[in-house]
Formats: C-alpha cells, sequence, structure tokens
C-alpha cells in the first residue's frame, strides 16, 4: 500500500469508526482496496489525492454488513443489490437454512420453497457449472460474474440435511451423521462463517437437538458460529433459547439467534424474559447474541401456518389435494399441539397479510388480510390457505403482524443485539411488478439511524453503527472489515444524519430509502450522489476455517 498517493480523500466529516467509541472530526484516505489513514482535519494534504470528497456535515461510518441476508436468489438476477447498496450495505451473509451448495447437477428439493421464476434462474447458473458441490463454488460464481457488494455465507443447515438425507424426517444414520460432519468441515474449509439452521421450516424442523450439536462441534473447530432461528418465536420461545444455549455449551461454539422477537400478543411479555434468559447464558460464560430487524412485522412463507410434516418427501402440494390430509391439516392449525410454530395461532387471519401471489387470478388478494380473502372466497381461512398454496405452487410470501413495537425497542437497545435485514436486495424497477414484499428489504438500517436514533433516542448513533458493523464483524471473525481503521478494506458509507430515512412501507415497499449519498466497497466507489454507479468490486469474503 502506498504511503504517498491517495485515491480518495473524504475530508471533514464526523468520523463514527464502528467501535462505539465516541465520533470525531476528521479525514479519510483511501488507497486501492484499503484504508490508508485517519486523520484529524487538514492534517493530510490535498496534494497527495487524486480525488477528494467534501464531506462537510456528513457522517462517515464502515459500510454495514447485513448477518442475514437473503440475496443469493436476487443476486443472480442483479448484481448491483440496489435497495441494500442505497442502505450502506458492503457486506452480504446469507445461508438462513438454506444455501444454493453444495448440491448436485440440478435443482433438487432442497430449492422447494422457491417460486418457479427462482427455481428456472438457480438452474441456469447451476446447469452450466455442472453442479456446485461444494460450498464455495457459488460464491465464486458471484464474484467471477461480478457483484457490487460483498458476499459470504454460512452452510444451510437444511441443505446440509438434505444434501445427506433428502427430505426424509427422522434422525440420520451413524453413516448420514458422518457424511454431514465431513461436508460440514468441507463447508468450513471453503469459507463457511459457520452453519445455520432455521428450526420451524422442513427439513430443518425434523432436526433434533443432539444432530445440531453434533454439527456444529464440527463449525466450532474451524472457529465457526451456529445460528439458529429458534425451533419457536411464540409459544415455546424460552424453551427454545434454552435449546440454542445447550448446544451452544455442548458444542462448545458460540451462538447466534436470528431475529429475536415475541411473536403474539399473548407472548409478548416473554421478549423481557428471553432477554434475561440471554443475558443469564452470557454472565455464566455461554457466547450467545442475537440480531433483530426493526419492524413489528415479520415476513414468511404462507406455507408456515401449516405444520411441517407435510413437506416431508418434497410432496407438500400434492399431500394437500387429499382430503384426509386437509382435515388432519384443519385440526392442527385450529389446536396446535406447541411442537411446531403455528405461526398464525394468537394473532388470527387478520393478523396475517399474504402478498408474494404469482398467479394472475390471485393478484386481487394481494395486500389484503387473510381474514378478507377468505371471506371474499366464502371459505373458512384454513381453507383458503389450502387452496391458494395448491393454486400457486410455492410458499406465497406473507407478512405477520405479530410483534409489539416496545419489544422492538427493548431488543435493540441490548448491547449483545445485532442489526439484519431478514431480505435479500432489490430494485424497484424488477421488483415492483412482481408484487410487494417486506419494507426491510429496502429500509432496515437507515430506519434505525432515523427512528431508533434520531427521532426516539433509542440508540446512539455510535452505538447504532457499532450494531451495523463492527460488532457484526467481530462475530463472524473478520479482522479487516467493519471498523474505519488503517489497513482495513476500504467498506465505506458517507450518509446525512439529517435526512437518513426509510420510505418503504407495508403498503407500499418498493421505495428507496434516503440520505445515504457514497458507498465503497473495496475502496471502489458503489454509490455515488445516491445513485449506483454500476461497479462490482465485491469479493467473496470467507470464514476464519477458510484454507
Amino acid at each position: 500500500m502506498s504511503t504517498d498517493g491517495i485515491d480518495i480523500l473524504i475530508r471533514g466529516a464526523k468520523i463514527v469508526d464502528g467501535t462505539g467509541n465516541p465520533w470525531f472530526y476528521g479525514d479519510v484516505a483511501m488507497t486501492g482496496e484499503r484504508i490508508q489513514e485517519i486523520a484529524p482535519p487538514g492534517h493530510i494534504s490535498p496534494a497527495r489525492a487524486r480525488e477528494i470528497v467534501n464531506a462537510e456535515g456528513l457522517v462517515v461510518s464502515p459500510g454495514f454488513i447485513d448477518i442475514l441476508s437473503h440475496s443469493h436468489v436476487p443476486l443472480m438476477r442483479d448484481p448491483r443489490d440496489l435497495s441494500k447498496i442505497t442502505q450502506g450495505v458492503t457486506l452480504e451473509v446469507m445461508g438462513e437454512g438454506w444455501s444454493p451448495a453444495p448440491v448436485g447437477g440440478q435443482i433438487t428439493d432442497s430449492f422447494v420453497d422457491l417460486s418457479p421464476q427462482e427455481r428456472e434462474l438457480v438452474r441456469e447458473w447451476i446447469e452450466p457449472a455442472k453442479g456446485w458441490t461444494r460450498f464455495r463454488h457459488w460464491l465464486e460464481a458471484m464474484v467471477e460474474r461480478g457483484v457490487s457488494p460483498n458476499v459470504g455465507s454460512f452452510l444451510g443447515g437444511g441443505t446440509l440435511r438434505e444434501y445427506v438425507m433428502g427430505l426424509r424426517m427422522g434422525d440420520p444414520t451413524q453413516n448420514e451423521l458422518e457424511r454431514m460432519r465431513r461436508v460440514m468441515a468441507e463447508a468450513m474449509e471453503d469459507g463457511a462463517f459457520g452453519v445455520s439452521y432455521a428450526l420451524i421450516y422442513p427439513p430443518d424442523t425434523y432436526t433434533s437437538t443432539e444432530e445440531l450439536i453434533e454439527v456444529a462441534k464440527v463449525a466450532g473447530l474451524y472457529g465457526g458460529i451456529y445460528v439458529t432461528h429458534l425451533r419457536s418465536e411464540g409459544e415455546q420461545l424460552l424453551e427454545a433459547i434454552e435449546e440454542a444455549i445447550t448446544i451452544g455449551r455442548e458444542a462448545n461454539v458460540p451462538v447466534e439467534i436470528y431475529h429475536l422477537k415475541a411473536s403474539g400478543s399473548h407472548n409478548w411479555q416473554k421478549m423481557q424474559l428471553a432477554i434475561e434468559s440471554i443475558q443469564r447464558a452470557r454472565e455464566a460464560g455461554i457466547d450467545v447474541t442475537a440480531d433483530m430487524y426493526p419492524y413489528p412485522g415479520s415476513g414468511t412463507g404462507l406455507s408456515s401456518v401449516l405444520p411441517p410434516w407435510l413437506a416431508e418427501g418434497g410432496s407438500m402440494y400434492q399431500r394437500l389435494s387429499d382430503p384426509a390430509v386437509r382435515e388432519r391439516v384443519r385440526a392442527e392449525v385450529l389446536a396446535p399441539s406447541g411442537e411446531w410454530e403455528a405461526l398464525a395461532h394468537g394473532i388470527g387471519p387478520e393478523g396475517v397479510m399474504p402478498i408474494g401471489f404469482e398467479r394472475p387470478e390471485n393478484q386481487q388478494y394481494v395486500g389484503k388480510r387473510l381474514s378478507e380473502i377468505a371471506e371474499m372466497r366464502g371459505q373458512h381461512w384454513i381453507d383458503a390457505v389450502i387452496d391458494l398454496l395448491i393454486s400457486e405452487q410455492q410458499r406465497i410470501f406473507t407478512i405477520y403482524f405479530s410483534m409489539d413495537e416496545a419489544n422492538v425497542a427493548l431488543g435493540l437497545r441490548q448491547p449483545w443485539v445485532k442489526i439484519s435485514t431478514d431480505a435479500g436486495g432489490v430494485d424497484p424497477t424488477w421488483a415492483r411488478p412482481h408484487g410487494p414484499t417486506h419494507p426491510r428489504a429496502y429500509g432496515t438500517y437507515p430506519r434505525v439511524l432515523a427512528k431508533y436514533v434520531r427521532e426516539e433516542r433509542h440508540l446512539t448513533l455510535e452505538e447504532a453503527i457499532r450494531k451495523m458493523s463492527g460488532s457484526v464483524a467481530a462475530r463472524l471473525g473478520l479482522r479487516d472489515r467493519g471498523l474505519l481503521l488503517p489497513g482495513y478494506y476500504a467498506d465505506v458509507v458517507l450518509f446525512d444524519p439529517q435526512t437518513i430515512a426509510d420510505r418503504a412501507t407495508f403498503e407500499n415497499a418498493h421505495q428507496l430509502s434516503t440520505g445515504v449519498r457514497d458507498v465503497w466497497v473495496n475502496g471502489t466507489r458503489v454509490i455515488r450522489d445516491s445513485q449506483h454507479t454500476g461497479a462490482t468490486p465485491g469479493h467473496f469474503v470467507r470464514g476464519s476455517g477458510a484454507k
């Protein structure tokens, strides 16, 4: 790295460096892919710089790291990652429950939740490569094609299980478990950050605690972490947290809890208890942390209101056409046993808003509550769910209004909670025609900085930035990203703290955020004056076990 010439000199900014330390005024110099120097204002000669960026009145911070991204498929379509880059996201970390690799040379049951269009897009990527047989193959393919943000991933636990067992319920044989451990080790050596399970979705939900421990042990041996969408975020929230803590203790591995929440109004009081449970574990020496998105509504498939045994073997939609199966499903949904996460329980059909319809005849239902849809169709809401799933042959993305705003703020204030989106990066011009989405895809990070920092003052600016950058990098074991320090990669965001804001709403999600002026990824400007430059400088960022 040169000590003389400077490619970019950002002058006069308020520097928030990602550590949580107080802001200070200064200048930031970038050369090549790295930050070269950070100095008090005026201490770096502008004559040394090829380009000077006047940043008076603005904040310069590390790029934001989304530890819970679903940009796997969107990045195959559009490498610009527009809705995320314009928020300041410079590293997309994927893998909640599933990852596009390892797979064979064809689309398999592990892609059951993808829409027909998404499946075809993934097929176009996989088939020329004759299969992504190693975890690293899909991320290498992303970077080879060109991608605006940096990319990395966990090994999806569901992908791992399906790779070895298909969508079969039950415990693996000893040989199957050994194969899981071997594939897990290969993924860690390929650069996975660890393993991630989404325990309310098949086939992850079929996984026993003992199996999770055995796989997590391998991730831990390579310095990775175990990440979990808890087995329950409602009725059994506290028990699910205890399971995660047990896995961390028995596998000797750090634990990250995805999108911490207490779902359903009758469970809202459990949020404080959940926080206390995690805090007790930390005081006992168990390394468990969490992340959250700043919205009171969650988003997942409409299929998640139904029991997970339906998906065994990949034949859910065919089974739903069987009258006997429908009656069994109706009984289990109306009186859930507590052994699976019945997402409509506790919020009712009026709290469920399906939005991901693809067939023309179902567009009339977009954005309406399930209770309204059932009335329009003259059906009980369970029958409406079943018939719509059969009609669509895909999970139907749905908003569940199940959380309490006060609990969101309470969770965000915890020092061990980070910020994540639980969303993919999209462009309104091509995403809008496919229907609504969750506003978190467009507004997560600006919403935190506007609502929870500037307006309601639940967080300081420095603490919010730490939760978006340095804290996430530390969790992932990254030693050269996530902070503004000399020698670190130049993933840098320049924003106006007075105007940064989210515009996306549940009613009108496809609106880019405002206030982020410039973004650099590995020293290359990807956003200039709030407009995408078309640059694709992203790297494959690997975990600590990579060889």
